[in-house]
């Protein structure tokens, strides 16, 4: 069985669509598709007491958790706002992601 098609990538501008951190954007760090989820850089942080290791002190420590990949909408590239993402093929046979809103190309 194939891995789920994930429009969100890492290093993708998101907007935070629902939940405690609704508005918030953020830098997506992390994507597991699998689980189908994402972890974006200032959102859903909480906090962790930690142990001291041989590697670390321990103490607390804030950490960002994952979200649901449905609870995020990409950045539109031109005004910053929540869009939907497609796919147009360009003239030279390379396949790129676009902002329904406003049609630019999402690097």
């Amino acid at each position: 069985m194939s891995q789920p098609k994930m429009k969100i990538k890492k290093g993708d501008q998101v907007v935070v669509l629902t939940g405690r951190n609704k508005g918030s954007k953020g830098e997506v760090l992390k994507v597991m598709p699998t689980e189908r989820r994402v972890v974006v850089q200032g959102v859903n942080v909480v906090t962790k007491h930690q142990k001291p290791t041989q590697f670390s002190p321990g103490g607390i420590q804030k950490k960002e958790l994952s979200i649901h990949v449905s609870n995020v909408a990409l950045a539109d590239p031109k005004t910053g706002e929540a869009t939907r993402i497609g796919y147009k093929v360009l003239k030279d046979g390379k396949k790129v992601r676009v902002a329904k809103k406003s049609g630019e190309t999402v690097e």
